[in-house]
């Protein structure tokens, strides 16, 4: 047995079942009732269902049971008022212990929904998920993100504090609490984002940390020796160790400490056993992830000495949870406290309740129209990455909300803008946590988050970006560099693959514009998407403007539809089909095309999605049935075929690039108008 096994083995047996002393009427005898209630609900729930986790619940219940009934301030009457306290179970696999605490402090989650848990159509899945639970913060599951959205509400509520937070006046002053697991600090993420905390130092932030050495595989000492406490005070985070995790009274001098205020944010590291209460399974890796068992349930009864039928909650332990009255005083409180500031300062008290909704101000159509069509007019050759940049600094002028920020990649992805100040955000090389901060941030209220990074690199964003179309988050992805036409760098940073990845993922819009008008355009529609996330795909390259001698607003409102006509030589003979820097490629085919005396339609493609969702017959009116298709785009040619048919064609890349300047690139690959045009020419009429 190593060294580090053996100091694992001792601090676990120091805190055993049996041994614990709040077990005795003189040490919380009756809290402990209370969090037996919630190790019983989980057992019970995982029985029924046969499936889940009881071992982190039962673990973790007295925990729970000092958080939530001595120091977290919510109303369960209202999930969503503004300054309650957030709570994060990034641990999600050990939900029922989250379904637990609603149901019995008073959340509309009744026991049906318990006896009903991981079944189809309930309001208890498996792992929490925003939008169907009332009282669950975010959707979690995959480890440590959680954790990095939890960071991201933080950051928020700072933020939003230093902005609308008057003398005399504090209306945003809130904490968030997260609960994490071994599995969460062992995920790469939780690296990145406790660094940018600690960073940062987000002191409003509390991590309990149920530090019972046990994972799925068994005892972690074999694959987890970090010194965590030593790491997290590295990143620069207080950190209060070794609190026995099932002494309610330890537990709550350690949050009354995380709660002095210190610069920093706080790490609770919990000593606990998994599975606590379970004669045969506490303290093993069988009591992780299945259910106990019939015949263990029954001597976790007794050990617990918990006589009470599945499911049947005693009136004085619902009295003893119930957290509506209390929460509805605290609410209260705050509602007086913020009509005050509406007297004081009307114009800002609007501002904070519009922000919190999502809308956009009422003038934003009108200055969006205004804005577009200043761009349609001038028409400029730039680099998509740069009309991005334009884009920001206009919507940043009339959208306070926006709030935005880089992988350490600004001057590249130019998510900055004139007259920022602090609201362009500093991620450093931590895509990953990027990602999943700005959703946390979006979960909060209050912001409209962006962050850039090269498209190549989406795959570190990717979960974090998944999750947000999961929850239907407004966030914006800006991924640059999109294509070969980055050049030199080569195939590691050359994205044929990620366009298409990422039409894959549902409720994401993915926007790849041919030039400024196009680009402004997917900002817009980024922005006024209220139910899901948006990716941007944007060229380092200077593109031409396209559509020149039509209506701006015309030409903005087709784009607009995802799918549109940009050019057409009456009925034509092929419709060429193209997106971002390929759409000019496009264009000289059909020029190329005419002099061979094939009419040519050429469909700009900017957001396959948003066209998705059009009228039908706005889409057969753009690709008329009938007459071939050649779609071209310099990356994976597969989603592609669907849109053409099996009559048509794709002009694209199948493999991995090269490093060379990005003119060579597009004819060592073929990727050019004279390729285009015999392609679509074959379509028509074979070769001779």
């Amino acid at each position: 047995m190593t060294a580090a096994l053996e100091v694992r083995e001792q601090d676990r047996l120091a805190v055993s079942p049996t041994e614990l002393p709040d077990n005795t009427p003189d040490r919380g005898s009756g809290r402990r009732l209370l969090a037996n209630a919630l190790r019983m609900l989980a057992i019970d729930a995982v029985e029924a269902a046969n499936s889940g986790h009881p071992g982190m619940p039962m673990g973790m219940a007295d925990i729970a049971e000092a958080l939530w009934r001595r120091h977290l301030r919510h109303n369960p009457t209202d999930p969503s008022w503004p300054d309650r306290d957030r709570f994060v179970l990034s641990n999600g696999h050990g939900s029922m212990l989250l379904y637990g605490l609603l149901h019995l402090t008073g959340y509309d989650l009744p026991m049906e929904e318990l006896r009903r848990f991981r079944q189809l159509g309930s309001r208890t899945p498996g792992h929490p998920e925003y939008g169907v639970t009332p009282g669950v913060e975010t959707t979690t599951g995959p480890l440590g993100q959680g954790l990095a959205n939890a960071i991201g509400m933080v950051l928020a509520e700072r933020l939003l504090g230093a902005e609308f937070n008057r003398p005399g006046h504090r209306i945003v002053d809130h904490r968030t609490f997260c609960f994490v697991g071994d599995g969460c600090l062992m995920e790469g993420i939780s690296h990145e984002a406790c660094s940018l905390a600690g960073t940062l130092g987000l002191e409003k932030l509390v991590i309990f940390y149920d530090d019972n050495g046990i994972s799925i595989d068994g005892p972690v000492a074999g694959w987890f020796t970090d010194d965590t406490p030593q790491r997290f005070e590295a990143y620069g985070w207080r950190v209060i160790r070794q609190v026995d995790g099932h002494d309610a009274y330890a537990l709550d001098a350690a949050i009354d400490e995380a709660l002095t205020p210190c610069g920093k944010p706080t790490l609770i590291c919990c000593r606990t056993v998994i599975g606590h209460g379970s004669p045969n399974r506490a303290g093993s890796a069988e009591a992780h992830g299945a259910p106990l068992g019939s015949a263990e349930v029954l001597a976790t009864r007794a050990a617990l000495g918990w006589s009470a039928p599945p499911f049947e909650i005693a009136e004085e332990v619902y009295a003893g949870w119930d957290a509506r009255r209390r929460g509805a005083t605290a609410q209260a409180d705050w509602q007086a406290r913020f009509g005050a500031y509406a007297d004081a300062h009307p114009q800002a008290a609007a501002e904070f309740l519009r922000r919190m909704c999502g809308d956009l101000p009422e003038s934003f159509a009108s200055s969006a129209d205004a804005w577009i069509g200043t761009v349609a007019a001038q028409a400029e050759a730039m680099a998509t990455r740069k009309a991005s940049q334009q884009a920001i600094g206009v919507l940043a002028g009339l959208l306070p909300e926006l709030l935005g920020g880089s992988a350490d990649l600004t001057g590249s992805t130019l998510t900055d803008w004139r007259g920022s100040g602090g609201r362009h955000l500093h991620y450093g090389v931590r895509e990953f946590a990027m990602a999943a901060v700005m959703n946390g941030m979006a979960l909060h209220g209050g912001f409209l988050p962006f962050g850039g990074t090269f498209l190549a690199f989406s795959d570190y964003a990717r979960n974090g970006l998944r999750l947000s179309a999961l929850m239907g988050l407004r966030v914006v992805h800006v991924f640059t560099h999109d294509g070969i036409g980055l050049g030199e760098d080569g195939p590691t940073h050359q994205p044929v693959e990620h366009a298409a990845s990422l039409r894959l993922i549902p409720n994401l819009d993915v926007w790849r514009p041919c030039d400024a008008l196009e680009t402004a355009v997917a900002w817009r529609a980024a922005v006024e998407r209220s139910n899901g996330p948006t990716a941007l795909l944007l060229s380092r390259q200077s593109l031409p403007a396209q559509g020149t001698g039509r209506a701006g607003t015309d030409l903005a409102r087709d784009v607009a539809h995802g799918g549109y006509v940009l050019a057409d030589d009456g009925r034509p003979d092929v419709v060429l089909i193209a997106t971002g820097s390929e759409v000019s490629i496009a264009m000289e085919a059909r020029l190329l095309l005419a002099n061979r005396g094939i009419a040519v339609r050429v469909v700009s493609m900017p957001c396959c999605e948003v066209f998705d969702r059009q009228d039908p017959s706005w889409r057969r009116a753009v690709l008329p049935d009938g007459i071939p298709r050649l779609a071209v785009e310099a990356g994976a040619t597969g989603l592609w075929r669907a849109t053409v048919g099996l009559a048509g064609d794709v002009v694209g890349l199948d493999r991995y690039g090269e490093s060379a300047p990005a003119a060579d690139l597009y004819r060592h690959f073929g990727i050019t108008a004279d390729l285009v045009a015999d392609r679509a020419q074959r379509l028509c009429v074979p070769l001779s």
